[in-house]
C-alpha cells in the first residue's frame, strides 16, 4: 500500500489516502512505457518532409561532355545523384509516422506511469481546487504552498473553465481532466498535483478495470446440448 498525503491550498496536512499498488499494475513496466510514448510522439510528427529526386531536380537533361576522349569520368546528366545539386536518393518523404497499439496495453501504460508517480514521490493530493473567477495569482500562490516547482501536470475530476483560465499562462503548468490524461502526459511533467475526488474517481474506475467480465446468461436463451433442467 502507498499512503499519500492530503493538503489544502495552504500546503498544510489535512488527512492521507492509501493506494493499492495492485490497482494500477502492481509493479512498473518501463518497456511499455517506452512503447507507447513512442507511439504518442509519433502521432505528433507531422512527416511533410520532402527530398527532389533525380527527375524533380531543376535542369537541363542534355549531356555535359562527349563520353570518350576528354578523360573526365562519364556523366550523363547534371542532374545525377553524384553531382552536387543534383538529385537525392532514398530521401526522406512524406509519409504517416501514427502507429496503434492494443487499447490493454495503452491502459496498462497509464497505470504504470501513475504507480510510477506514486513510488517515486512526484505525487500532490490537493483536497479542492476551485476558482469561482480565473485568477492566474491565485493559482500560482497555491502551486507554491503545494511545494510544486515549476513543470506540473494538474489533473482535476472534470473540466472547469475558470481554473484552466487560471493555470494556463503558469509556464509548464497543463491542466487536464483526469478520465483524459494518459501515460504521456504524466512522463513529460516531473510533478502530479491531483485533486482528492479525481484521485478517488480515478482508483475507481482502475479497480473497475482490474475486475474480470463475468458473463451473465442471456434471458431466453436454448440451454447447451447436454444441459439438463
Amino acid at each position: 500500500m502507498i499512503e499519500l498525503l492530503i493538503r489544502n491550498r495552504e500546503g498544510q496536512v489535512v488527512g492521507r489516502m492509501e493506494i493499492d499498488e495492485a490497482d494500477f499494475g502492481g509493479t512498473v513496466r518501463p518497456e511499455l512505457l517506452r512503447d507507447v510514448v513512442r507511439m504518442y510522439e509519433a502521432a505528433q510528427r507531422v512527416g511533410t518532409h520532402s527530398t527532389l529526386r533525380r527527375g524533380e531536380v531543376k535542369g537541363s537533361g542534355t549531356k555535359p561532355w562527349r563520353q570518350k576522349g576528354t578523360g573526365r569520368a562519364r556523366a550523363g546528366c547534371k542532374r545525377s545523384p553524384l553531382w552536387r545539386g543534383g538529385g537525392i536518393v532514398f530521401g526522406p518523404h512524406p509519409r504517416e509516422y501514427r502507429f496503434a497499439m492494443p487499447r490493454k496495453a495503452v491502459l496498462g501504460a497509464t497505470r504504470s506511469a501513475y504507480l510510477a508517480k506514486f513510488q517515486d514521490g512526484e505525487t500532490v493530493v490537493v483536497d479542492a481546487l476551485e476558482a469561482a473567477q480565473p485568477r492566474t495569482k491565485e493559482m500560482a500562490a497555491a502551486l507554491s504552498n503545494l511545494g510544486v516547482a515549476r513543470g506540473c501536470l494538474i489533473a482535476i475530476e472534470k473540466h472547469d473553465v475558470n481554473l484552466w483560465k487560471s493555470a494556463r499562462n503558469l509556464p509548464g503548468v497543463f491542466m487536464k481532466a483526469v478520465a483524459e490524461v494518459n501515460a504521456y502526459d504524466l512522463l513529460r511533467h516531473r510533478q502530479l498535483v491531483i485533486t482528492q475526488r479525481a484521485l478517488e474517481s480515478l482508483v475507481a474506475r482502475m479497480r473497475q478495470a482490474r475486475r474480470p467480465a463475468i458473463e451473465q446468461p442471456v434471458a431466453g436463451a436454448a440451454p447447451a446440448a447436454g444441459v439438463q433442467d
